[in-house]
């Protein structure tokens, strides 16, 4: 198992055979390896990886020099098989190249956020009658019980929408683009345009 971090840039669709597929273009930017964990000290294998900013790019190519946390614009933690390590080193560039052969993902990203949000609209109630002098439309109704004289966990009311942690898994990887570093999924991927997206596989 290993990952990458990708950019969602849009939807779009592709011509397959006869048919239209819908799919997610994703960017996948040059990252490099931040660090490993080793099973010796944490118990169990992985790699971090980041994507850096331009500034931090440049000074790594031109003096050879250690980077520090502030000059990447993401990092991000993917755990690894026992034995995967070996292959990688620090500062080694991971892209779009590591996707070689892979058919399905794990795609992880965070829901675009809708801010404080009322129930009908945030949990697809039908609402309440609209007609013959009806003066209840849009509310939430009862929300509790005589016994017990609270309201119960879980109950689906007001509140916060959106921006939670989404995983799609098996995502049939349909286009990849070594030119321009993009590859496309199929169906929708979590998120607004320019969010980070992780891909496990």
């Amino acid at each position: 198992m290993a990952g990458l971090l990708a950019r969602k840039l849009e939807m779009t669709r592709i011509v397959k055979g006869d048919k239209f597929i819908p799919v997610t273009l994703l960017e996948i930017p040059e990252m490099r390896v931040v660090w490993f964990k080793t099973i010796e000290k944490d118990g169990y294998e992985a790699l971090i990886v980041g994507m850096l900013a331009k500034k931090a790019d440049w000074k790594l190519k031109e003096w050879n020099t250690t980077l520090s946390k502030n000059e990447f614009t993401n990092i991000s933690e993917f755990e690894l098989n026992e034995g995967e390590l070996e292959k990688f080193n620090v500062w080694d560039i991971v892209d779009i190249n590591t996707l070689e052969g892979v058919e399905k993902v794990t795609l992880v990203g965070f829901s675009k956020w809708k801010w404080f949000t009322w129930a009908m609209k945030k949990h697809n109630f039908h609402g309440w009658p609209a007609w013959h002098g009806s003066k209840f439309h849009r509310a939430l109704g009862s929300i509790g019980n005589r016994k017990p004289t609270r309201t119960h966990k879980g109950k689906k009311m007001h509140g916060h929408h959106g921006n939670i942690k989404v995983n799609l898994k098996k995502i049939p990887v349909e286009l990849v683009n070594k030119d321009i570093n993009v590859i496309g999924v199929r169906w929708g991927v979590p998120g607004w345009r320019n969010s980070i997206v992780s891909i496990i596989f």
